[in-house]
């Protein structure tokens, strides 16, 4: 069980843009799929955190994504880029395994379309909205891949909370309550 350590904020690789994927079916791929997964689940079961990760995340520099959404299959999205959103944006909730003391609000986009290859290289185009919060977590794992962090995203520094007293306050009302 290849679980990787996770960079934390401060990191300079976490600032620095991750390069394509030339072969989404080579075996390097397939390998850091694995960690990634592996990884998450098991900041999942300790923490009850982890519903996504990007490679930069684990050190690699490459733009690739994994999804851990409870009561799904793991989801890998290889070079996925943004290519629609809605005009409207949201504030949610946001935080990142990367820095797990602290919560803020950010704003993203209601809805967003991804276009990914999967690992065997062909390209797909998914629909992403409120539903499940899938469209605030895939734009937060692609900023990953672009350098950019939650926190650079904050809508005002009077949202940001430890831990605990977002636990408290604002959990069972957040796409990381446990469902």
């Amino acid at each position: 069980m290849p679980i990787r350590e996770i960079l934390q904020l401060g990191h300079p690789v976490l600032r620095q843009i991750a390069q394509p994927v030339p072969d989404p079916t080579a075996p390097a791929v397939a390998t850091l799929v694995t960690d990634l997964t592996d990884t998450v689940g098991h900041w999942r079961a300790t923490t009850g955190y982890g519903r996504a990760i990007a490679a930069p995340q684990i050190g690699e520099l490459q733009r690739v994504i994994l999804l851990h959404l409870p009561g799904r299959p793991v989801w890998p999205l290889i070079n996925p880029t943004i290519i629609n959103h809605s005009p409207e944006k949201m504030v949610v909730w946001d935080a990142c395994l990367s820095f797990l003391s602290i919560f803020m609000q950010v704003e993203r986009y209601e809805w967003i379309t991804v276009r990914y290859q999967d690992q065997q290289g062909q390209w797909h185009e998914t629909h992403a909205g409120r539903e499940d919060d899938l469209a605030e977590l895939l734009q937060h794992e692609i900023d990953h891949l672009d350098g950019i962090l939650s926190i650079d995203r904050m809508v005002d520094v009077k949202s940001l909370c430890s831990r605990e007293e977002f636990e408290r306050q604002h959990r069972d009302d957040s796409p990381y309550a446990q469902k």
